[in-house]
This record gives C-alpha cells, structure tokens and sequence, in this order.
C-alpha cells in the first residue's frame, strides 16, 4: 500500500468519508447524458469482453466492434486499452466499497462484530456473484499494466471501512490483546502504514488489521479460484468460521 494510498485513507477516516460523498451538483445537459448513456454501454461490453476471454485480451477495436462503432470514435471515450481497463478496474473496487459501506451501515455501531461480518459477508457475496470483476482487480495482475492514482479513491474507500472498525474498537476499549508480541522488526516492516495510521492505534492492532484485510480476500480467493475444491463442502459455513477466528485476533 503506498504513501499516497494511507495519506488518503487516514484524510477519509478523519473526515467521516466525506470526502468521497458526491455533491448534488446541477442538471446534466444532453449531450453530458448520452455520454454518459454510452460510456456506461461501452463498459457493459467491456466486462462481457473480460469475463469471456480474459482481462489480457481486453480490445478496444473488438469492443468498438460489438457496439456497432469505429474504433477512432470509441477512443474518444478511452484513449487506450489501458484507460478502459482502468475504469473496469475503478468500477469493481467502487463496488466492493459500496457493498463494504453498506454492509457497515446496516449494523448498530457498536456491534463491532456484526459490522466485520456483515462487511466481509457482504464482499464474498458480491465476489460470487461477479467473479471476472473480482479476478479484474484481485486475480492475476494484466501483463504490462499499471494502475494509475485513479484507482487509489475506491481501494481507499473499502480499507477506510475496515480502519473504522479498528478505530471504534480502539475508543471502546475493545482491541484485541494479541498474546505475540509484534517485534520491532514487525513494526519496522510496517513503517509506512504505521506513519500514517491513526497514532492512538496500537502497533498490534495495526498489524493484527493488515492479517485481517489479507485473510478476507485470500480466503475469497481461494474459494473463487478453485483452491478449496475437495477441502471444504460448505464454504459458507467454512467462511463464516474464519471470518468469526480472525475477528477474535482483532476484537474482544
């Protein structure tokens, strides 16, 4: 996670997200409408692209193609493959965080529990539901593809979730005491997450919610991707059960 990545993340969580709120802003016109209209066709296309032959083999001619469109006109909307993977990517994290907000939402604050079940239940539900989206942005990274600052807003959005918890957790009392202790070699390993975290926070607690993170998605990995096949019968039950064991590392 970068610099850029954790200066945002603590600035989210400081200011109550709002600075991911959208504003009410005025009326589009019609033309920012039909762009808009196709932009959301062209990215509609695009995901069925992905989800058929991969996110390596995204193309804009064979997208433009299915749209009934030129390429020359298509690039007028995204100027590369690149830029068109990059929005593919900035929607599936937009979504994870919508579902990771909403899920947080819908508990009583004080029920940290429900709050990181209910958010990683949530995650795992959309992930089943959209695995070529999923795979997009925590499978196998597209060959010579590198995600622009664009991308940091929805990453951002969905660990800020994650760092709430801690945070309550943290005013109420409730962190958990890890029987390890963390090394300073551990901290040290840290160092940058650990600048910009919130101060009150323990070192434990920040290492403990980085295994946290780490083992939500592993663990939806490795269901996703087949890795659990012939291991586990009800990966529901299975999942809640590590969701509940990593819980303990990081709650009382």
């Amino acid at each position: 996670m970068s610099r850029a990545v954790l200066s945002v993340l603590v600035t989210a969580l400081e200011m109550g997200h709002s600075v991911f709120m959208s504003s009410v802003s005025a009326p589009r016109t019609a033309r920012e409408r039909v762009r808009a209209q196709l932009t959301g066709e062209i990215l509609a296309v695009a995901r069925r692209h992905v989800a058929e032959s991969g996110a390596v083999n995204l193309s804009v001619r064979a997208v433009a193609r299915d749209l009934g469109m030129v390429s020359s006109a298509l690039y007028r909307y995204f100027a590369s493959r690149d830029d068109l993977l990059t929005a593919l990517i900035v929607d599936a994290y937009g979504a994870v965080a919508d579902v990771g907000e909403a899920a947080d939402r819908s508990c009583k604050r004080t029920d940290l529990l429900g709050r990181w079940l209910a958010v990683c239940k949530a995650v795992r539900t959309w992930a089943l539901a959209n695995p070529h989206e999923y795979a997009l942005i925590y499978g196998t990274p597209v060959p010579g593809y590198v995600a622009p600052e664009t991308t940091i807003e929805p990453v951002v959005r969905f660990s800020a979730v994650l760092l709430g918890i801690l945070v309550d957790a943290r005013a109420d009392g409730r962190l958990a005491e890890s029987a390890l202790p963390v090394s300073r070699g551990v901290v040290r390993s840290i160092r940058p997450l650990r600048a910009q975290a919130p101060s009150d926070l323990p070192d434990a607690a920040v290492v403990n919610g980085v295994i946290g993170w780490t083992h939500l998605f592993g663990a939806i990995s490795s269901e996703l991707f087949g890795h659990r096949h012939n291991v586990v019968d009800n990966h529901e039950v299975f999942f809640d059960c590590e969701m509940r064991r990593i819980a303990a590392l990081i709650l009382r």
